[in-house]
């Protein structure tokens, strides 16, 4: 009997610390986890006790990358406890917001995270030598991104622009005009990416996943809408706690989140699968008609199942993004207020919106005076666990023939293909496979 460890123990290009460990024995996977060992950070903890008002700000701070999705996930739900509506041009600026963010990350990841894997280079820095005008568009594509978080966000990171209400304050027509004119380029440059990004070779790997996503009567979905699947759910945020559950599993400080199996309260769920690859197989029908031109142009059809293609998938949405954010600037009208009223009262709000990585659940309990009372936030990263270490057993068993260090390496981009944030601070992964 043999016994073979392989061991990668600075994996870039993913946020957080954790850990693979993939188990073979007699030629046959029986073992795979992601070991999540980074610290717990008890944000949930440290909101009891806060004002309500504080959550957009509080909640920002668990992700440097995407602060706008927690913010708008806290908004939403408070303004749900509160009895509060946001529309009309407030509304639209929290969708030019997203689209801001949804360019940044999504390019980040496309760029400079995830298509060194598909070139067979360490890193983007590397990839930049042969490929400078690739990586310069990249770097360019992400700022416009950035720009439009600073100019709404009020900074690029950690904004402090958001409100339960609205905003602070709000730009008139003419301050966005120059944003305009930076979205006509990036909308072009992210026509190029879609194209540039369909040109990569893909590993064969269907899975077929149960997708979960926000589904809009009438746009591709951002901040609302109810939560369905491809496997018969359909139902309003409101219900999220009675459908999906978290466990704790020993490997891992992040809680695992599954679809509760019907007519059960066991743990012991249905893994799913959130993010791009999510959204767009549930909303295909939604994307702008360019989008939607350009990911069939790039091969793709309404449904894939291909993990790999999420970079495909990913560069379509900055298109929508671009296209959508140009849509919202050029109907614009500064509204009269910043914000509308929404004074405290003792309830229950829940949230839910779309994050880059997919879903991002948020649920508050407050009382008379506004007072944070308990608090579950469900990020993303969480609810695709499962799924990750589902495809991992899947796709090694699948390739157990290739040389170790080719699978290592492809082991480590289909990790990257979920753009998993583990903190939502890069730092490392281990990668262990054991062989006997």
């Amino acid at each position: 009997m043999r016994s073979r460890t392989i061991k990668v123990d600075y994996l870039a290009r993913v946020e957080g610390e954790g850990a693979l460990y993939v188990k073979i024995k007699n030629n046959t996977v029986v073992d795979v986890k992601l070991k999540i060992f980074e610290p717990p950070r008890f944000f949930e903890a440290f909101l009891r006790g806060r004002a309500y008002t504080e959550a957009p700000d509080i909640t920002a701070r668990i992700c440097g990358i995407c602060p706008i999705a927690y913010q708008m996930s806290a908004v939403h739900a408070m303004e749900d406890a509160l009895g509060v509506v946001v529309d009309g041009q407030l509304r639209a600026l929290r969708r030019l917001i997203y689209c801001g963010e949804w360019i940044e990350s999504h390019t980040l990841h496309v760029y400079m995270l995830h298509a060194p894997d598909f070139l067979g280079y360490e890193s983007a820095i590397h990839m930049a030598k042969d490929y400078p005008e690739i990586v310069q568009r990249g770097l360019q594509l992400k700022k416009v991104g950035n720009e439009i978080v600073a100019w709404l966000g009020g900074r690029e990171i950690h904004p402090i622009n958001v409100r339960v209400g609205g905003f602070y304050k709000v730009p008139t027509k003419r301050e966005l005009e120059p944003l305009a004119e930076r979205l006509k380029w990036a909308q072009n440059a992210a026509l190029e990416t879609v194209r540039w990004t369909a040109a990569l070779s893909f590993p064969e790997f269907e899975q077929d996943y149960t997708f979960v996503a926000l589904r809009h009567p009438e746009e591709y979905p951002f901040n609302e809408g109810r939560l369905v699947s491809n496997k018969g759910l359909d139902i309003s945020v409101h219900d999220y706690e009675d459908h999906f559950v978290e466990e704790h599993v020993p490997h891992s400080n992040a809680l695992h989140s599954v679809l509760k199996e019907r007519g059960t309260d066991s743990p012991r769920g249905r893994p799913y699968l959130v993010g791009p690859l999510a959204r767009y197989n549930l909303n295909f029908d939604r994307l702008s008609p360019m989008a939607q031109e350009a990911a069939r142009s790039a091969g793709l059809s309404s449904i894939c199942r291909n993990p790999f293609q999420s970079i495909i998938v990913r560069s379509v949405e900055i298109l929508y993004a671009c296209d959508e954010a140009l849509r919202i600037i050029r109907e614009y009208e500064t509204p009269e207020k910043p914000a509308v009223e929404a004074p405290p009262r003792a309830a229950t709000g829940y949230g839910c919106t779309e994050a880059p990585r997919g879903i991002l659940y948020h649920r508050y309990r407050i009382d008379d005076n506004g007072t944070i009372l308990d608090v579950k936030i469900v990020p993303p990263t969480s609810q695709n666990q499962k799924t990750i270490e589902s495809d991992l057993y899947e796709f090694v068993s699948k390739n157990l023939g290739l040389p170790k260090q080719k699978l290592v390496g492809q082991c480590e981009q289909a990790i990257r293909n979920y753009d998993p944030c583990i903190s939502c601070a890069t730092h490392f992964l281990k990668l262990n496979i054991e062989q006997e």
